[in-house]
């Protein structure tokens, strides 16, 4: 029987997935419900673009000119296959940290999204572009932005744990060359 901790927190990862895909969703169908495929909308002049771009690949249209059956194995298969993975691991995993677990579940979630779109319509819908005038974005979705933000709390988490570890190991040799 599992105890209110570990409900509570199932509960905390099916919420955080629910809302991450469902903002995915809703943005994403505006956009192809509203927003034409050569229209650029300018909401800070010069910085950040909607725009409405189908990405028949993955991640910059990586593989968007790969065949089927490798298409379907390396752009669909593959990443269920990963996020089936993910989801297993963290909904049995409670020990993840709490940051991890967030970012564990956004980036599930991400891909999901992203998921779901190559499947039903054969591409991925982006509309967000961001320039930085010494670089800029290639064109992204609320997916990505959650893929990006999970994989931010991940290495945030190590990073925080790997310094903890670091303090104690010094404090640890501090401690054996003081005199008693």
């Amino acid at each position: 029987m599992m105890n209110k901790k570990g409900i509570l927190r199932i509960l905390a990862i099916v919420l955080i997935f629910i809302a991450s895909v469902g903002l995915d969703r809703v943005t994403k169908l505006y956009i192809r419900d509203h927003v034409h495929i050569s229209d650029n909308i300018f909401v800070i002049k010069n910085f950040f673009t909607i725009l409405h771009a189908e990405n028949t690949g993955a991640f910059l249209s990586l593989g968007d000119s790969l065949q089927n059956p490798w298409r379907f194995i390396l752009l669909s298969l593959l990443p269920l296959i990963a996020l089936a993975f993910g989801i297993g691991y963290v909904m049995l995993k409670p020990s993840i940290g709490k940051l991890t677990t967030i970012g564990i579940v956004l980036v599930i979630a991400g891909g999901a999204g992203n998921l779901y779109d190559r499947m039903m319509y054969g591409s991925v819908t982006d509309f967000m572009h961001m320039n930085f005038h010494i670089f800029q974005t290639g064109v992204f979705n609320v997916a990505d932005v959650s893929i990006m933000i999970g994989m931010g709390l991940i290495l945030l988490e190590s990073w925080k744990k790997d310094k903890a570890a670091k303090k104690k190991q010094q404090e640890e040799a501090d401690a054996e060359t003081t005199p008693a």
